[in-house]
């Protein structure tokens, strides 16, 4: 009976030892970057390099959990709100109208978010959401010191700020790999919601690549990480971190009716995150790479309708002129399911991966045309259709400052979009085109207008522009009596 036991346990140690060596071997392959000849030839994207390959923990989360916390700081910001003036008379206001054009006097509001530290020397990611339009942005570490932040660079097109203090003895979070992310395996949400400090949550990564339509930008891009730990007010900007305590996410929306967690949260995965906030650093300003493509994903209907023979893939409908993809070649009809030897499977992972280049970078692109794979090399171009190095733009030349329009003034003046002007200097540019304070931005040069970031792209286009003329501003747009006014600032 003794001998049997004996023989059962190191049978069990044989299986445990050949099930370990497999694991390793089957790790390893996965892990092995793709060549081909013409690999060295193309970009490489700007990206974290990860620090740990050790693969997730199943469910020990107390490791995770103690070393993010001192790298998750609460963000306070302060910024102010234009009142809209309610007359308690409707007899004198038909008679003398409503005093300051309907508008009240500006008051403070406070609100409130999460960042990460990702660097010793004091730099913090969090949100555009949770810093746009402050006038003061104050950073509290875990070890409760404060600081007056400065905003390096924002992102609308893919909610992100850089943010930078002046402080020592600083934990930045240990970066990882959002790519190497499975559907079920375990992460944490690390953050501050409803102002209470290192809260952490647990959860599974429920789906990737999730686009939600939230983000109001020209060129956004939404391929979120989906995940069911509970994320409330206050989490935005936080961290999202795997069981080895890496970052893989930053916290940035929740699917709810409430404002509250409901079951479903969503992160700006670090594939994302780390080309925006190198940019941010270098530049001031997010290169942004385009193809040129209008896309859409494919489903059945239309599989049929255009005989693609495949529901996998982002669907070529349109070709810009002069864009990277008509001059590689690629056609209104094509299906593009690779980037660089990564598969695309929709819109919303193909808008991730090339998010992930700046213009001038070459990659390989591989796609369907006919029933047939074909693969094409395209240099990619910024939206002005060049590869020139996009510059951060002073917006102070302008002689004006600018404050996106609240939801309630958007919906008094029936308005989808538009930055209002708050303050015009004497000497400005624009003080000397006529343009009044109150004045509602809704077109620059034909670009419609919905934030700071897109006043910089309009002004950066016009300061680009070729020819001996000096550039010019179109600007359109209401003020709030209703009047629409058109102006023509030189830039000269």
């Amino acid at each position: 009976m003794r001998k049997k036991h004996v023989f059962f346990a190191l049978t069990l140690i044989g299986v445990s030892v050949l099930s370990s060596v497999a694991t390793v071997l089957f790790v390893h392959k996965i892990n092995q970057p793709a060549t081909s000849g013409s690999a060295q030839a193309l970009a490489i994207p700007t990206s974290f390099t990860a620090i740990s390959s050790v693969p997730a923990i199943a469910t020990d989360f107390t490791s995770a959990a103690e070393q993010t916390v001192h790298s998750v700081v609460h963000v306070k910001t302060k910024y102010r709100v234009q009142q809209n003036y309610h007359s308690v008379d409707p007899l004198l206001e038909f008679f003398f109208g409503r005093p300051d054009s309907g508008m009240g006097q500006p008051r403070e509001q406070m609100a409130s978010g999460s960042g990460v530290i990702i660097s010793e020397d004091g730099y913090i990611v969090t949100n555009n959401h949770v810093i746009e339009r402050a006038s003061e942005v104050e950073i509290t570490l875990n070890d409760k010191r404060t600081f007056i932040a400065k905003v390096i660079g924002a992102d609308t097109s893919t909610d992100i700020a850089l943010l930078k203090i002046e402080a020592t003895d600083l934990q930045p979070i240990k970066s990882g790999n959002s790519d190497n992310l499975q559907v079920g395996e375990w992460v944490l949400a690390v953050g501050n919601p409803f102002n209470l400090t290192s809260t952490v949550t647990a959860g599974i990564v429920s789906a990737k690549a999730r686009n939600i339509n939230i983000l109001n930008a020209e060129m956004k891009i939404e391929s979120f990480i989906q995940t069911d730990a509970a994320v409330n007010p206050g989490n935005s900007g936080g961290a999202l971190v795997n069981t080895n305590g890496e970052l893989v996410g930053i916290n940035t929306a929740i699917a709810s009716q409430t404002g509250s967690y409901a079951g479903y949260a969503f992160a700006v995965p670090i594939s994302i995150v780390s080309k925006v906030i190198a940019d941010l650093k270098e530049f001031g300003v997010v290169q942004r790479a385009v193809l040129g493509v209008t896309i859409q994903d494919i489903d059945n209907k239309l599989a049929e309708e255009k005989k693609l023979g495949t529901l996998s893939g982002a669907y070529v409908a349109g070709i810009s002129e002069n864009s990277s993809a008509k001059a590689a070649g690629i056609k209104e009809g094509d299906v593009i399911n690779d980037v660089n030897g990564i598969s695309v499977t929709s819109v919303a992972q193909l808008q991730e991966q090339i998010g992930r280049y700046r213009p001038g970078d070459k990659i390989s692109i591989g796609l369907l045309r006919n029933g047939k794979s074909q693969s094409v090399t395209v240099q990619l171009k910024n939206r002005s259709g060049n590869t020139d190095v996009v510059k951060a733009v002073d917006l102070m030349a302008l002689g004006a400052k600018f404050e996106p329009l609240s939801d309630q003034l958007k919906y008094r003046l029936r308005l989808s979009a538009g930055v209002q002007v708050t303050e015009v200097t004497k000497n400005g540019l624009f003080a000397a085109a006529g343009i009044s304070k109150g004045f509602i931005i809704l077109k620059i040069n034909g670009q419609t207008i919905r934030s700071h970031e897109d006043i910089d792209s309009a002004y950066s286009a016009a300061l680009s522009g070729e020819g001996d003329d000096a550039p010019v501003l179109f600007i359109s747009g209401v003020y709030l009596q209703g009047k629409v006014a058109h102006y023509a600032v030189s830039l000269k």
